[in-house]
C-alpha cells in the first residue's frame, strides 16, 4: 500500500486501501500500524485533520482493531 508522507511530530506517513477499509500509519520510529475496518470518512477526517496525532488518539486508537506490521 502507498502510503502518503504528513506533516507530523510522530507519524510520517498514512495509507489506506478503500476497498479492504485497512489503515496504515507509519511512525516517525519507523513502525507501522494496520487498523482495519476504518471507513473512508474516517480516513478523510484522519488526513484533514490540523492534528494527526490528536485525531488519532481521539477517533482511531481505541475503535479499531489493529496489528503492528
Amino acid at each position: 500500500m502507498e502510503r502518503i508522507p504528513v506533516s507530523s511530530s510522530n507519524i510520517s506517513a498514512i495509507g489506506y486501501d478503500a476497498e479492504n477499509q485497512i489503515l496504515e500509519i507509519e511512525f516517525t520510529n519507523g513502525s507501522v500500524y494496520a487498523y482495519s475496518g476504518v471507513p473512508s470518512g474516517e480516513y478523510e477526517s484522519f488526513m484533514n485533520a490540523d492534528s494527526k496525532g490528536r485525531y488519532l488518539h481521539a477517533n482511531i486508537k481505541n475503535r479499531y482493531s489493529f496489528m503492528k506490521l
